[in-house]
């Protein structure tokens, strides 16, 4: 089976790909540096070509609340358009758990934009809205620093491995269409704050960690639902301090 990943050589889109392959499908890494964009729609129509699948992780490469807006709008229209003239026959996104909770965050309404755009596509279409990973532990980290100090909401979230979200995105992509949203969490719920503590003793990091309730969650408030996946999310394998242990620092931080 043909799959066309979106954002295919990314963190995500990467380890995806590699599984796809490996279990026997013509797995397609789309990407702009390949020469496949979706914001522009330059070479989509060559890519999805005979494609049965496909399976959009990208991500927007500027947060701030206009041009975080066009990239998913501009992505999930011309996406949806190129399927249905391919005759794509399912539609997988990755998306964010809480996603809905965070309307005051320019990056979540346009997330929901996003899912909206699928929804009402007419294509098959399975979203998968996952946790926090365990790799981006360390940009949370960076965005409470001032100084030596890290302040942060002491709220509970649910992180897990970008491996099993690589995992699970490929027993969707090969899946029936589940025309709903599907959630994906790590196997235990932690303190934000004291996830960022384990991480900066593990890199040897001086900064200390301050836990401050009216920090919320990049300045959008927060409280220990917001990031957390509900009962029947599919749950990750890997364990943060098992994570911890075994992966390179440098991927960490």
């Amino acid at each position: 089976m043909k799959i066309v990943v979106i954002g295919g050589t990314g963190h995500i889109g990467t380890k995806l790909v590699n599984h796809l392959r490996a279990r026997g499908h013509e797995a397609v890494a789309a990407s702009p540096s390949g020469g496949v964009n979706a914001v522009t729609g330059e070479g989509l129509a060559q890519a999805l070509a005979g494609a049965q699948v496909v399976v959009d992780v990208a991500n927007s490469p500027s947060f701030a609340d206009g041009p975080v807006m066009e990239f998913f709008q501009a992505s999930g229209r011309n996406l949806t358009a190129a399927e249905l003239t391919a005759g794509v026959g399912h539609h997988v996104v990755l998306s964010v758990v809480g996603t809905d909770r965070m309307q005051d965050s320019g990056y979540f309404r346009a997330k929901l934009v996003q899912e909206n755009l699928i929804k009402a596509s007419g294509i098959p279409y399975t979203i998968v809205r996952a946790t926090q990973f365990f790799e981006f532990i360390g940009a949370i980290a960076h965005s409470g620093t001032e100084g030596q100090t890290v302040r942060l909401s002491p709220v509970l979230f649910q992180p897990l491995a970008s491996d099993d979200v690589a995992a699970a995105m490929a027993d969707y992509a090969l899946g029936a269409p589940a025309n709903g949203t599907i959630e994906l969490g790590g196997p235990q719920r932690l303190r934000l704050t004291d996830a960022v503590r384990q991480l900066l003793k593990a890199n040897n990091d001086p900064r200390e960690v301050i836990d401050d309730p009216r920090a919320g969650y990049f300045g959008v408030a927060a409280d220990d639902r917001t990031l957390v996946a509900g009962d029947k999310a599919r749950l990750g394998t890997t364990h943060y301090a098992d994570w911890l242990r075994v992966i390179d620092p440098r991927s960490k931080s």
